[in-house]
Protein backbone atom coordinates (compact mmCIF):
# COMPACT_ATOMS: atom_id res chain seq x y z
CA UNK A 1 0.00 0.00 0.00
CA UNK A 2 2.05 3.11 -1.24
CA UNK A 3 2.94 5.67 1.49
CA UNK A 4 0.73 3.86 3.91
CA UNK A 5 3.47 2.55 6.83
CA UNK A 6 3.11 -0.87 8.83
CA UNK A 7 3.17 -2.62 11.94
CA UNK A 8 4.14 -6.09 11.48
CA UNK A 9 3.67 -9.04 13.97
CA UNK A 10 4.57 -12.41 13.09
CA UNK A 11 3.44 -13.22 9.07
CA UNK A 12 0.44 -10.17 9.67
CA UNK A 13 0.00 -6.84 9.09
CA UNK A 14 -1.73 -3.88 11.25
CA UNK A 15 -1.74 -0.48 9.69
CA UNK A 16 0.63 2.26 11.14
CA UNK A 17 -1.29 5.08 9.36
CA UNK A 18 -2.35 8.01 11.77
CA UNK A 19 -5.00 8.70 9.67
CA UNK A 20 -6.42 4.66 10.10
CA UNK A 21 -5.25 4.90 13.76
CA UNK A 22 -7.24 7.86 14.75
CA UNK A 23 -10.14 6.57 12.76
CA UNK A 24 -9.78 3.18 14.82
CA UNK A 25 -9.32 5.18 17.90
CA UNK A 26 -12.70 6.74 17.50
CA UNK A 27 -14.72 3.88 16.58
CA UNK A 28 -12.54 1.68 19.67
CA UNK A 29 -14.12 4.41 21.82
CA UNK A 30 -17.64 4.01 20.38
CA UNK A 31 -17.83 0.87 20.13
CA UNK A 32 -15.79 -0.90 22.18
CA UNK A 33 -14.46 1.01 25.11
CA UNK A 34 -17.53 0.45 27.12
CA UNK A 35 -16.28 -3.46 28.20
CA UNK A 36 -12.27 -3.27 27.63
CA UNK A 37 -9.13 -1.48 28.67
CA UNK A 38 -5.46 -1.49 28.14
CA UNK A 39 -4.50 -2.03 31.45
CA UNK A 40 -7.40 -4.31 33.44
CA UNK A 41 -10.01 -6.49 33.14
CA UNK A 42 -13.26 -4.73 32.88
CA UNK A 43 -16.57 -6.52 31.01
CA UNK A 44 -14.24 -8.04 29.14
CA UNK A 45 -10.59 -8.71 29.38
CA UNK A 46 -7.78 -6.37 29.11
CA UNK A 47 -6.54 -5.62 25.42
CA UNK A 48 -2.92 -4.82 26.37
CA UNK A 49 -2.11 -8.02 24.09
CA UNK A 50 -4.58 -8.46 22.18
CA UNK A 51 -2.61 -8.72 18.67
CA UNK A 52 0.14 -10.11 19.72
CA UNK A 53 -1.42 -13.37 21.60
CA UNK A 54 -4.08 -13.97 19.24
CA UNK A 55 -3.84 -14.72 15.20
CA UNK A 56 -5.74 -11.81 13.36
CA UNK A 57 -7.76 -14.28 11.90
CA UNK A 58 -9.41 -15.29 15.47
CA UNK A 59 -9.84 -11.62 16.25
CA UNK A 60 -11.82 -10.90 13.10
CA UNK A 61 -13.86 -13.76 13.54
CA UNK A 62 -14.84 -13.49 17.23
CA UNK A 63 -15.64 -9.80 16.68
CA UNK A 64 -17.98 -10.58 13.58
CA UNK A 65 -19.93 -13.23 15.53
CA UNK A 66 -18.08 -14.22 19.26
CA UNK A 67 -21.71 -15.90 19.78
CA UNK A 68 -21.18 -18.53 16.76
CA UNK A 69 -17.85 -19.43 17.84
CA UNK A 70 -18.72 -20.23 21.24
CA UNK A 71 -21.42 -22.21 20.09
CA UNK A 72 -19.17 -24.27 17.33
CA UNK A 73 -17.03 -25.06 20.66
CA UNK A 74 -14.08 -23.07 19.40
CA UNK A 75 -12.21 -23.39 22.83
CA UNK A 76 -10.76 -20.24 23.13
CA UNK A 77 -14.26 -18.66 23.34
CA UNK A 78 -15.45 -21.17 24.83
CA UNK A 79 -13.27 -20.21 27.61
CA UNK A 80 -13.85 -16.23 27.66
CA UNK A 81 -17.66 -17.06 27.79
CA UNK A 82 -16.38 -19.31 30.76
CA UNK A 83 -14.87 -16.47 32.39
CA UNK A 84 -16.72 -13.05 31.59
CA UNK A 85 -20.56 -15.07 31.88
CA UNK A 86 -21.81 -12.97 29.02
CA UNK A 87 -21.52 -13.04 25.15
CA UNK A 88 -19.75 -9.97 23.09
CA UNK A 89 -22.60 -8.60 20.48
CA UNK A 90 -21.97 -9.28 16.46
CA UNK A 91 -20.03 -6.57 14.95
CA UNK A 92 -21.19 -7.98 11.32
CA UNK A 93 -21.88 -4.68 9.71
CA UNK A 94 -18.31 -3.10 10.08
CA UNK A 95 -16.63 -2.78 6.74
CA UNK A 96 -13.12 -4.60 6.70
CA UNK A 97 -11.56 -1.71 6.45
CA UNK A 98 -13.34 -0.11 10.06
CA UNK A 99 -12.27 -3.14 11.35
CA UNK A 100 -8.92 -2.45 9.94
CA UNK A 101 -9.01 0.74 11.72
CA UNK A 102 -9.69 -0.97 14.98
CA UNK A 103 -7.70 -3.52 15.18
CA UNK A 104 -4.69 -1.37 13.96
CA UNK A 105 -5.06 0.91 17.00
CA UNK A 106 -5.47 -1.93 19.77
CA UNK A 107 -1.98 -3.22 18.18
CA UNK A 108 -0.66 0.28 18.28
CA UNK A 109 -1.52 -0.08 22.08
CA UNK A 110 0.12 -3.00 22.80
CA UNK A 111 2.39 -3.80 25.73
CA UNK A 112 5.02 -5.96 26.76
CA UNK A 113 4.24 -5.10 30.06
CA UNK A 114 1.21 -6.97 31.92
CA UNK A 115 -1.67 -5.71 32.54
CA UNK A 116 -2.41 -4.30 36.44
CA UNK A 117 -1.36 -6.90 38.47
CA UNK A 118 -3.93 -9.75 39.61
CA UNK A 119 -1.75 -10.53 42.68
CA UNK A 120 -1.02 -7.68 44.82
CA UNK A 121 -0.26 -8.62 48.64
CA UNK A 122 -3.33 -8.58 51.05
CA UNK A 123 -5.89 -8.66 48.38
CA UNK A 124 -8.51 -10.86 49.00
CA UNK A 125 -8.96 -14.35 46.89
CA UNK A 126 -12.75 -15.21 47.76
CA UNK A 127 -14.66 -12.16 49.62
CA UNK A 128 -17.91 -14.07 50.80
CA UNK A 129 -17.05 -17.92 51.06
CA UNK A 130 -20.45 -18.35 52.11
CA UNK A 131 -22.46 -20.00 49.30
CA UNK A 132 -26.10 -18.83 49.08
CA UNK A 133 -28.34 -21.66 50.35
CA UNK A 134 -30.79 -23.75 47.99
CA UNK A 135 -33.37 -25.02 50.08
CA UNK A 136 -35.77 -26.44 47.82
CA UNK A 137 -38.63 -23.60 47.62
CA UNK A 138 -39.60 -23.46 43.78
CA UNK A 139 -40.80 -20.37 42.03
CA UNK A 140 -43.58 -21.22 39.35
CA UNK A 141 -44.16 -19.20 36.42
CA UNK A 142 -46.03 -19.20 33.41
CA UNK A 143 -45.17 -18.05 30.28
CA UNK A 144 -47.06 -14.87 28.87
CA UNK A 145 -45.93 -13.71 25.62
CA UNK A 146 -42.94 -12.63 23.88
CA UNK A 147 -41.66 -8.73 23.00
CA UNK A 148 -41.16 -7.71 19.04
CA UNK A 149 -37.43 -9.20 17.90
CA UNK A 150 -35.16 -6.60 17.41
CA UNK A 151 -31.92 -8.68 16.28
CA UNK A 152 -31.58 -12.31 15.01
CA UNK A 153 -28.88 -13.21 17.98
CA UNK A 154 -28.97 -12.98 21.26
CA UNK A 155 -30.14 -10.68 23.04
CA UNK A 156 -33.14 -10.91 20.73
CA UNK A 157 -35.35 -8.31 22.19
CA UNK A 158 -33.63 -5.50 24.93
CA UNK A 159 -36.18 -5.35 27.26
CA UNK A 160 -35.44 -3.57 30.00
CA UNK A 161 -37.86 -2.08 32.43
CA UNK A 162 -41.59 -2.71 33.50
CA UNK A 163 -44.28 -0.23 35.35
CA UNK A 164 -47.75 -0.43 35.17
CA UNK A 165 -49.81 2.81 34.78
CA UNK A 166 -52.42 2.95 38.07
CA UNK A 167 -56.22 3.63 37.37
CA UNK A 168 -59.27 2.12 37.05
CA UNK A 169 -57.90 -0.53 34.45
CA UNK A 170 -54.47 -1.08 34.94
CA UNK A 171 -52.15 -0.63 32.39
CA UNK A 172 -48.57 -2.25 31.73
CA UNK A 173 -45.63 -1.41 29.81
CA UNK A 174 -42.04 -2.65 29.22
CA UNK A 175 -39.64 -0.44 27.24
CA UNK A 176 -36.83 -2.02 24.95
CA UNK A 177 -33.52 -0.52 24.98
CA UNK A 178 -33.78 0.11 20.91
CA UNK A 179 -35.59 3.12 21.62
CA UNK A 180 -39.10 1.79 21.96
CA UNK A 181 -41.93 1.66 24.60
CA UNK A 182 -44.89 -0.67 24.77
CA UNK A 183 -48.29 -1.22 26.11
CA UNK A 184 -48.93 -4.89 26.78
CA UNK A 185 -52.89 -5.21 25.56
CA UNK A 186 -53.94 -8.71 26.72
CA UNK A 187 -50.56 -10.33 25.21
CA UNK A 188 -50.20 -7.83 21.85
CA UNK A 189 -46.94 -5.75 22.22
CA UNK A 190 -48.21 -2.18 21.14
CA UNK A 191 -46.16 0.67 20.34
CA UNK A 192 -46.76 3.29 22.65
CA UNK A 193 -43.67 5.56 22.04
CA UNK A 194 -40.94 5.57 19.91
CA UNK A 195 -38.24 7.89 20.67
CA UNK A 196 -35.75 7.42 17.98
CA UNK A 197 -38.85 9.36 15.86
CA UNK A 198 -38.11 12.94 17.27
CA UNK A 199 -34.62 12.45 18.67
CA UNK A 200 -32.18 12.19 16.01
CA UNK A 201 -28.94 11.90 17.92
CA UNK A 202 -30.17 9.01 20.08
CA UNK A 203 -28.16 5.71 20.16
CA UNK A 204 -28.35 2.30 21.08
CA UNK A 205 -25.02 0.71 20.26
CA UNK A 206 -22.98 -0.54 21.70
CA UNK A 207 -25.59 -2.46 23.71
CA UNK A 208 -24.57 -2.51 27.07
CA UNK A 209 -24.93 0.96 28.24
CA UNK A 210 -26.87 2.80 25.87
CA UNK A 211 -30.22 3.18 24.30
CA UNK A 212 -33.80 4.02 26.08
CA UNK A 213 -32.70 3.38 29.42
CA UNK A 214 -35.48 3.70 31.68
CA UNK A 215 -39.41 5.34 31.98
CA UNK A 216 -41.65 6.89 34.80
CA UNK A 217 -45.63 7.94 34.71
CA UNK A 218 -45.86 11.08 37.13
CA UNK A 219 -47.74 10.32 40.01
CA UNK A 220 -50.20 13.26 39.07
CA UNK A 221 -50.64 11.54 35.41
CA UNK A 222 -53.92 11.31 35.40
CA UNK A 223 -54.27 15.40 35.53
CA UNK A 224 -50.77 16.14 33.94
CA UNK A 225 -50.23 13.13 31.69
CA UNK A 226 -46.45 13.33 31.94
CA UNK A 227 -44.61 10.90 30.64
CA UNK A 228 -40.65 10.93 31.75
CA UNK A 229 -37.78 8.88 30.07
CA UNK A 230 -34.08 8.74 29.66
CA UNK A 231 -31.90 7.84 26.39
CA UNK A 232 -28.36 7.61 25.48
CA UNK A 233 -26.83 10.32 22.40
CA UNK A 234 -23.75 10.67 20.52
CA UNK A 235 -22.22 14.00 22.00
CA UNK A 236 -23.08 16.42 18.66
CA UNK A 237 -22.67 20.05 19.73
CA UNK A 238 -22.38 21.33 23.42
CA UNK A 239 -21.20 20.53 26.80
CA UNK A 240 -24.27 18.73 28.88
CA UNK A 241 -26.20 20.60 32.19
CA UNK A 242 -24.23 18.32 34.36
CA UNK A 243 -20.57 17.76 32.82
CA UNK A 244 -16.81 17.42 33.91
CA UNK A 245 -13.68 19.56 33.08
CA UNK A 246 -13.82 20.61 29.21
CA UNK A 247 -10.14 19.15 28.94
CA UNK A 248 -11.98 15.61 29.59
CA UNK A 249 -13.72 14.52 26.22
CA UNK A 250 -17.40 12.96 26.33
CA UNK A 251 -17.85 9.67 25.05
CA UNK A 252 -21.77 9.64 25.65
CA UNK A 253 -24.56 12.01 26.83
CA UNK A 254 -27.88 11.14 28.50
CA UNK A 255 -31.21 12.69 28.08
CA UNK A 256 -34.11 13.26 30.52
CA UNK A 257 -37.05 14.29 28.91
CA UNK A 258 -40.57 14.87 29.23
CA UNK A 259 -43.43 13.76 27.28
CA UNK A 260 -46.75 15.56 27.69
CA UNK A 261 -49.37 13.07 25.97
CA UNK A 262 -52.36 14.48 24.66
CA UNK A 263 -54.76 11.59 24.82
CA UNK A 264 -53.46 8.69 27.07
CA UNK A 265 -55.99 6.14 25.31
CA UNK A 266 -55.04 6.45 22.02
CA UNK A 267 -51.19 4.80 20.59
CA UNK A 268 -49.03 5.69 19.93
CA UNK A 269 -49.53 8.16 21.88
CA UNK A 270 -49.64 11.77 20.51
CA UNK A 271 -46.92 13.66 22.42
CA UNK A 272 -44.89 17.13 23.20
CA UNK A 273 -42.34 16.90 24.34
CA UNK A 274 -39.14 19.09 27.26
CA UNK A 275 -35.30 18.39 27.53
CA UNK A 276 -35.46 18.30 31.55
CA UNK A 277 -31.76 17.71 31.87
CA UNK A 278 -28.66 16.64 29.37
CA UNK A 279 -25.56 14.08 31.43
CA UNK A 280 -22.16 13.75 29.84
CA UNK A 281 -20.91 10.69 30.48
CA UNK A 282 -17.45 9.51 29.98
CA UNK A 283 -17.78 6.19 28.04
CA UNK A 284 -20.77 4.47 26.46
CA UNK A 285 -20.89 1.97 30.07
CA UNK A 286 -22.98 2.16 33.46
CA UNK A 287 -25.07 5.48 32.12
CA UNK A 288 -28.33 6.55 33.28
CA UNK A 289 -30.11 3.14 33.95
CA UNK A 290 -33.31 3.89 36.17
CA UNK A 291 -35.39 7.16 37.11
CA UNK A 292 -38.26 6.28 39.43
CA UNK A 293 -40.48 8.40 41.21
CA UNK A 294 -41.38 7.11 45.34
CA UNK A 295 -44.69 5.17 44.94
CA UNK A 296 -44.96 5.24 48.90
CA UNK A 297 -45.20 8.73 48.98
CA UNK A 298 -48.66 10.46 49.31
CA UNK A 299 -49.76 14.08 48.30
CA UNK A 300 -48.49 15.34 51.73
CA UNK A 301 -45.43 13.91 51.66
CA UNK A 302 -42.48 15.90 50.80
CA UNK A 303 -41.07 12.97 48.74
CA UNK A 304 -43.58 13.18 46.21
CA UNK A 305 -43.75 13.80 42.41
CA UNK A 306 -39.76 13.90 43.24
CA UNK A 307 -37.90 11.92 40.55
CA UNK A 308 -35.05 9.82 41.31
CA UNK A 309 -32.18 9.44 38.69
CA UNK A 310 -29.61 6.44 38.83
CA UNK A 311 -26.31 7.76 37.10
CA UNK A 312 -23.65 4.96 37.13
CA UNK A 313 -19.53 5.59 37.20
CA UNK A 314 -19.90 5.91 33.28
CA UNK A 315 -16.63 4.14 32.70
CA UNK A 316 -14.30 6.25 34.70
CA UNK A 317 -13.06 4.29 37.66
CA UNK A 318 -12.15 1.41 35.17
CA UNK A 319 -10.28 4.06 32.52
CA UNK A 320 -7.05 4.56 33.95
CA UNK A 321 -6.56 8.30 35.33
CA UNK A 322 -10.27 9.15 35.42
CA UNK A 323 -11.03 7.27 38.82
CA UNK A 324 -12.13 11.27 40.67
CA UNK A 325 -14.87 11.15 38.38
CA UNK A 326 -16.94 8.89 40.17
CA UNK A 327 -15.14 9.81 43.76
CA UNK A 328 -16.48 12.95 44.46
CA UNK A 329 -19.87 14.90 45.65
CA UNK A 330 -18.48 17.70 43.27
CA UNK A 331 -19.66 15.70 40.16
CA UNK A 332 -22.67 13.28 39.35
CA UNK A 333 -21.20 10.01 37.93
CA UNK A 334 -21.66 7.03 40.56
CA UNK A 335 -24.46 8.50 42.30
CA UNK A 336 -28.98 8.91 42.49
CA UNK A 337 -29.92 12.27 41.68
CA UNK A 338 -33.39 14.03 43.42
CA UNK A 339 -35.16 16.63 41.59
CA UNK A 340 -38.47 18.18 41.06
CA UNK A 341 -39.27 18.14 37.39
CA UNK A 342 -42.10 20.72 37.46
CA UNK A 343 -39.79 23.33 39.24
CA UNK A 344 -37.21 25.61 37.80
CA UNK A 345 -34.61 26.48 40.68
CA UNK A 346 -32.02 24.60 38.61
CA UNK A 347 -28.86 26.11 36.95
CA UNK A 348 -30.77 25.09 33.67
CA UNK A 349 -34.33 26.73 34.54
CA UNK A 350 -35.70 23.25 34.10
CA UNK A 351 -36.05 21.37 37.11
CA UNK A 352 -35.97 22.18 40.76
CA UNK A 353 -33.84 20.83 43.46
CA UNK A 354 -36.02 20.18 46.55
CA UNK A 355 -34.84 21.90 49.65
CA UNK A 356 -34.36 19.26 51.31
CA UNK A 357 -31.38 17.39 49.49
CA UNK A 358 -28.43 17.10 51.51
CA UNK A 359 -26.30 19.01 49.87
CA UNK A 360 -28.52 22.31 49.08
CA UNK A 361 -27.14 25.24 51.67
CA UNK A 362 -24.01 23.36 52.18
CA UNK A 363 -21.09 26.16 51.87
CA UNK A 364 -18.97 24.63 49.20
CA UNK A 365 -20.96 26.10 45.46
CA UNK A 366 -19.45 23.34 43.81
CA UNK A 367 -21.31 20.47 45.59
CA UNK A 368 -24.09 19.15 43.56
CA UNK A 369 -26.98 19.95 45.17
CA UNK A 370 -28.94 17.39 42.64
CA UNK A 371 -27.33 14.96 44.68
CA UNK A 372 -29.52 12.29 47.05
CA UNK A 373 -26.76 10.18 48.00
CA UNK A 374 -23.70 8.61 45.91
CA UNK A 375 -20.50 5.89 45.79
CA UNK A 376 -22.66 3.77 43.17
CA UNK A 377 -20.83 1.86 40.59
CA UNK A 378 -24.00 1.28 38.09
CA UNK A 379 -27.37 1.63 39.93
CA UNK A 380 -29.20 -0.08 37.66
CA UNK A 381 -32.79 -0.47 39.68
CA UNK A 382 -34.48 1.53 42.30
CA UNK A 383 -37.36 0.22 43.93
CA UNK A 384 -39.58 0.66 47.63
CA UNK A 385 -40.49 -1.41 50.10
CA UNK A 386 -44.43 -1.42 51.44
CA UNK A 387 -42.58 -0.51 54.53
CA UNK A 388 -41.17 2.26 52.48
CA UNK A 389 -37.41 1.65 52.71
CA UNK A 390 -35.61 3.01 48.87
CA UNK A 391 -33.34 0.15 47.91
CA UNK A 392 -30.76 0.27 45.41
CA UNK A 393 -29.65 -2.35 43.10
CA UNK A 394 -26.21 -2.00 41.96
CA UNK A 395 -23.91 -3.90 40.27
CA UNK A 396 -19.95 -4.72 40.86
CA UNK A 397 -17.03 -4.25 39.01
CA UNK A 398 -15.38 -8.12 39.69
CA UNK A 399 -16.40 -9.19 43.23
CA UNK A 400 -19.77 -7.70 44.57
CA UNK A 401 -23.48 -7.17 44.05
CA UNK A 402 -24.72 -5.37 46.15
CA UNK A 403 -28.50 -4.20 47.50
CA UNK A 404 -28.35 -0.74 49.62
CA UNK A 405 -31.13 1.39 51.34
CA UNK A 406 -31.37 4.63 49.87
CA UNK A 407 -30.15 7.17 52.53
CA UNK A 408 -29.91 10.82 51.91
CA UNK A 409 -26.55 12.13 51.80
CA UNK A 410 -25.14 8.77 52.21
CA UNK A 411 -21.68 7.43 50.39
CA UNK A 412 -21.72 4.18 49.70
CA UNK A 413 -17.94 3.99 48.75
CA UNK A 414 -17.05 3.45 45.17
CA UNK A 415 -14.67 3.59 43.90
CA UNK A 416 -12.82 2.82 47.50
CA UNK A 417 -15.51 0.55 48.22
CA UNK A 418 -16.95 -2.87 46.38
CA UNK A 419 -19.83 -3.64 48.71
CA UNK A 420 -17.97 -4.23 52.34
CA UNK A 421 -14.47 -4.43 51.23
CA UNK A 422 -11.92 -1.65 50.15
CA UNK A 423 -10.59 -1.31 46.67
CA UNK A 424 -7.77 0.64 45.23
CA UNK A 425 -9.17 2.91 42.26
CA UNK A 426 -5.28 3.85 41.31
CA UNK A 427 -4.08 0.76 41.05
CA UNK A 428 -6.31 -2.79 40.61
CA UNK A 429 -9.69 -2.08 40.67
CA UNK A 430 -10.60 -6.12 40.14
CA UNK A 431 -9.09 -6.34 43.49
CA UNK A 432 -10.63 -6.06 47.20
CA UNK A 433 -9.37 -6.01 50.49
CA UNK A 434 -10.05 -6.26 54.08
CA UNK A 435 -11.42 -3.08 55.52
CA UNK A 436 -9.29 -1.25 57.61
CA UNK A 437 -9.27 -1.70 61.01
CA UNK A 438 -10.13 1.52 62.10
CA UNK A 439 -12.45 3.93 59.88
CA UNK A 440 -14.41 6.81 60.96
CA UNK A 441 -17.70 6.05 62.22
CA UNK A 442 -20.00 7.38 59.15
CA UNK A 443 -17.87 7.43 56.11
CA UNK A 444 -18.99 5.08 54.55
CA UNK A 445 -22.80 3.28 54.22
CA UNK A 446 -22.50 -0.71 53.52
CA UNK A 447 -24.68 -3.11 51.82
CA UNK A 448 -27.66 -4.86 53.37
CA UNK A 449 -27.37 -7.44 51.16
CA UNK A 450 -24.32 -9.02 49.17
CA UNK A 451 -22.92 -11.61 47.22
CA UNK A 452 -19.72 -12.19 45.54
CA UNK A 453 -18.78 -13.18 42.00
CA UNK A 454 -18.48 -16.94 42.71
CA UNK A 455 -22.65 -16.50 42.99
CA UNK A 456 -23.69 -14.59 39.75
CA UNK A 457 -22.16 -11.29 37.88
CA UNK A 458 -24.81 -8.36 38.00
CA UNK A 459 -27.65 -7.89 39.71
CA UNK A 460 -31.00 -7.48 38.64
CA UNK A 461 -33.43 -5.02 40.13
CA UNK A 462 -35.88 -6.81 42.82
CA UNK A 463 -39.13 -6.57 44.51
CA UNK A 464 -41.11 -7.27 47.89
CA UNK A 465 -43.83 -9.53 46.97
CA UNK A 466 -47.61 -8.07 47.54
CA UNK A 467 -49.51 -10.27 44.67
CA UNK A 468 -52.16 -12.44 45.43
CA UNK A 469 -51.00 -15.70 42.94
CA UNK A 470 -48.14 -16.62 45.79
CA UNK A 471 -48.78 -16.32 49.12
CA UNK A 472 -46.49 -18.26 50.50
CA UNK A 473 -44.45 -15.29 49.29
CA UNK A 474 -45.95 -12.12 50.49
CA UNK A 475 -43.18 -9.66 52.09
CA UNK A 476 -40.01 -11.81 50.61
CA UNK A 477 -37.95 -9.88 48.19
CA UNK A 478 -37.23 -11.36 45.44
CA UNK A 479 -34.44 -10.63 42.97
CA UNK A 480 -32.37 -12.27 40.12
CA UNK A 481 -28.56 -12.39 38.87
CA UNK A 482 -28.53 -11.11 35.02
CA UNK A 483 -25.27 -12.94 33.99
CA UNK A 484 -26.60 -16.04 34.86
CA UNK A 485 -30.63 -16.12 35.93
CA UNK A 486 -30.31 -17.78 39.01
CA UNK A 487 -33.21 -16.43 41.36
CA UNK A 488 -32.92 -15.37 44.52
CA UNK A 489 -35.27 -14.80 48.03
CA UNK A 490 -34.82 -12.29 51.09
CA UNK A 491 -36.31 -11.75 53.89
CA UNK A 492 -37.59 -7.72 52.90
CA UNK A 493 -38.32 -7.27 57.82
CA UNK A 494 -34.39 -7.76 57.93
CA UNK A 495 -33.12 -5.21 55.24
CA UNK A 496 -31.68 -1.84 57.89
CA UNK A 497 -31.24 -4.42 60.92
CA UNK A 498 -27.96 -5.52 62.41
CA UNK A 499 -25.90 -7.50 59.86
CA UNK A 500 -26.40 -8.15 56.34
CA UNK A 501 -29.35 -10.35 55.00
CA UNK A 502 -28.67 -13.93 53.73
CA UNK A 503 -30.40 -14.63 50.48
CA UNK A 504 -31.48 -18.17 49.37
CA UNK A 505 -31.90 -19.51 45.97
CA UNK A 506 -35.00 -20.65 44.73
CA UNK A 507 -35.70 -22.97 41.85
CA UNK A 508 -38.25 -22.29 39.21
CA UNK A 509 -40.45 -23.92 37.07
CA UNK A 510 -41.96 -22.74 33.79
CA UNK A 511 -45.44 -23.84 32.86
CA UNK A 512 -45.35 -27.08 35.30
CA UNK A 513 -41.67 -27.70 33.83
CA UNK A 514 -39.04 -27.77 36.68
CA UNK A 515 -36.32 -25.55 34.28
CA UNK A 516 -33.70 -22.78 34.79
CA UNK A 517 -33.50 -19.36 32.55
CA UNK A 518 -29.63 -20.52 31.55
CA UNK A 519 -31.08 -23.64 30.21
CA UNK A 520 -34.02 -21.87 28.23
CA UNK A 521 -31.16 -19.02 27.48
CA UNK A 522 -28.65 -21.94 25.89
CA UNK A 523 -25.22 -20.75 25.37
CA UNK A 524 -26.76 -16.73 26.21
CA UNK A 525 -26.68 -14.51 28.58
CA UNK A 526 -30.18 -15.13 30.39
CA UNK A 527 -30.42 -11.19 30.77
CA UNK A 528 -33.11 -11.83 33.46
CA UNK A 529 -35.00 -8.88 34.63
CA UNK A 530 -37.94 -8.55 36.92
CA UNK A 531 -41.36 -6.59 37.17
CA UNK A 532 -44.72 -6.03 38.71
CA UNK A 533 -47.48 -6.17 36.84
CA UNK A 534 -50.86 -5.28 37.65
CA UNK A 535 -52.73 -6.43 40.88
CA UNK A 536 -48.76 -6.05 41.82
CA UNK A 537 -48.10 -9.63 40.62
CA UNK A 538 -44.54 -10.23 39.81
CA UNK A 539 -43.13 -10.67 36.52
CA UNK A 540 -39.63 -12.28 34.42
CA UNK A 541 -38.33 -11.34 31.22
CA UNK A 542 -35.53 -12.26 29.31
CA UNK A 543 -33.09 -10.35 26.93
CA UNK A 544 -32.39 -13.23 25.37
CA UNK A 545 -35.08 -14.57 23.85
CA UNK A 546 -37.73 -11.41 24.74
CA UNK A 547 -40.29 -13.82 26.69
CA UNK A 548 -42.34 -12.61 29.41
CA UNK A 549 -43.28 -14.58 32.29
CA UNK A 550 -45.52 -14.22 35.48
CA UNK A 551 -45.49 -15.99 38.70
CA UNK A 552 -48.37 -18.24 39.43
CA UNK A 553 -47.99 -19.95 42.58
CA UNK A 554 -44.48 -21.05 45.26
CA UNK A 555 -43.61 -24.00 46.84
CA UNK A 556 -41.91 -23.32 49.96
CA UNK A 557 -39.04 -25.80 50.86
CA UNK A 558 -40.63 -29.09 52.07
CA UNK A 559 -43.78 -28.60 49.82
CA UNK A 560 -46.27 -27.71 52.30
Amino acid sequence: MTGVSTIVAGQEMYSGNPRVIGNGKRMFEQYCSSCHNFSQKSIGPSLHRATTENSRDWLEKFIRNAAGMIASGEEKSRKLFEEYGHIMPPFQYLKDSELDAILSYIHQNQSEQAAVSDSADGHVHNPISEKIRNQGGQLHLQYHSTAPLTSQQAPLARINKMQVLPGKQERLFVVDLVGVLYEIVGRDWVVALDVRESKPHFTSFPGLGTGFGSFAFHPDFKRNKLLYTTHAEKPVNSRGDLSFADTIEVGLQWVLTEWTISDPVLLPFKTKSREVLRIDMLTTSHGVQEIAFNPISRKEDQDYGLLYIGIGDGGSAEKKGYYQLCASNKMVAGSVLRIDPLGDNSANRQYGIPPDNPYVGAEDPELKKEIFCRGLRNPNRISWTPGGKMLIHDIGQANIEEINIGIAGADYGWPEREGSFRVDPRNNINQVFSLPDSEEAGTYTYPVLQYDHDEGRAISGGFVYEGKAAPGLTGKYIFSDITNGRVFLAESDLFGQSGQVQPEELEISVDGKPTTFQQMAGPAKPDIRLGVGPGRELYFFSKADGRLYHVTGYTPPGGH
